[in-house]
């Protein structure tokens, strides 16, 4: 499951997000270091993001409340369990039988960081994207306390769309923007307002901005990353939570404007079905997916999830280094990586 996500954000508690972040970068980095790093402490995760703060990095992720864990390495994690403890009211009869909260998103805006999260039941669009508020990320100040801020967005059967996986970017303008969607018909964009988080105009039609036609639009796991004046749009092709029968890649394609068309390496539009595979399953992980992307000291890594085979299939936090060609596409190397 999480910026600034994709542009420089001012900070507060000298805390930086997962595109923007500050201090030394991760060993991961040296040369001789591995394709990714095996997270200890680090099964059952799903829909990993990671923030760094000061001197530790928070890894929020899917489970009851919105799981939190901390390292100083991205190595060693150690839990400091949910970070909502109980399910604000409204999910449980805006979206019955939602328990667990799916792929959060961390931002900040303002002087507030803002956690948005997911709440659904599998295979159902009768879903909502949530938002919670706190004025720092460290657990262990006085300042820490997360408020419920509502739904952001919600769809209901008859909908075209399936309000799930949120991830904010900003555009050249400062302006946020939130990606989001599951199958249906495919990958959504709105506008949010700077102040509030949540929709700038509600009633504004959702861009489509990636969707595959031909093949049951098995597409979700958005994040946009603004770098060099382009747009990079990664999405998780195919299928997720299978274990070592998942079938996730990570694809990726580029557009000059927020809004898109984005198109992958040949040319061909992610509204049919494109997308240049970055990153698909190797002999020991299989299904990786829902990625991120933690920038540190310009160096940048591909954070996402994948099921170990070695272990009968448990969900693995998986962070590797993420790299530019001449081209300005980005690739990963390794077992299992998409062709440059």
């Amino acid at each position: 499951m999480n910026a600034i996500r994709a542009t420089v954000f001012s900070l507060l508690c000298c805390c930086a997000m997962s595109v923007g972040a500050q201090g030394a970068a991760p060993d991961l980095g040296r040369a001789d270091a591995p394709d990714a790093l095996e997270q200890e402490g680090s099964s059952s995760v799903h829909d990993q993001t990671v923030v760094k703060c000061g001197d530790r990095y928070y890894r929020f992720s899917t489970g009851p409340g919105v799981q939190l864990a901390y390292s100083k390495d991205l190595v060693t994690w150690f839990s400091l369990g949910k970070v909502l403890q109980r399910n604000p009211e409204w999910t449980r009869s805006s979206v019955p039988g939602s328990s667990d909260f799916w792929a959060p998103e961390v931002v900040k805006m303002g002087d507030r960081y803002r956690m948005y999260y997911s709440v659904s039941t599998f295979g159902s669009n009768v879903s909502a994207i949530g938002m919670a508020s706190n004025a720092t990320l460290d657990p262990y100040s006085p300042d820490y306390v997360w408020a419920d801020e509502g739904a952001v967005i919600e769809s209901r059967r008859g909908d075209d769309f399936n309000a799930i996986d949120p991830a904010v970017a900003f555009d050249a303008e400062g302006v946020p923007w939130m990606a989001f969607g599951s199958f249906w018909s495919g990958i959504k964009l709105v506008r949010l307002d700077r102040e509030t988080g949540k929709l700038a105009e509600p009633s504004a039609p959702r861009l489509s901005i990636a969707r595959r036609p031909d093949s049951v639009d098995a597409i979700e796991g958005a994040y946009i990353l603004p770098k060099d004046g382009a747009y990079f749009l990664f999405a998780s092709y195919d299928f997720c939570c299978r274990g070592v029968k998942s079938s996730y890649n990570i694809r990726v394609g580029r557009a000059d404007s927020i809004a898109g068309p984005y198109l992958d390496r040949e040319g061909k539009s992610m509204l049919e079905g494109g997308g240049t595979l970055l990153r698909e399953g190797g002999e020991r992980y299989k299904g990786p997916g829902h990625n991120s992307i933690l920038v540190v000291d310009g160096i940048y890594y591909l954070v996402y999830h994948a099921y170990d085979a070695k272990y009968a299939g448990q969900a693995r936090a998986r962070i590797e280094p993420l790299k530019w060609d001449s081209q300005g596409w980005p690739y990963v190397t390794g077992v299992g990586a998409g062709a440059r």
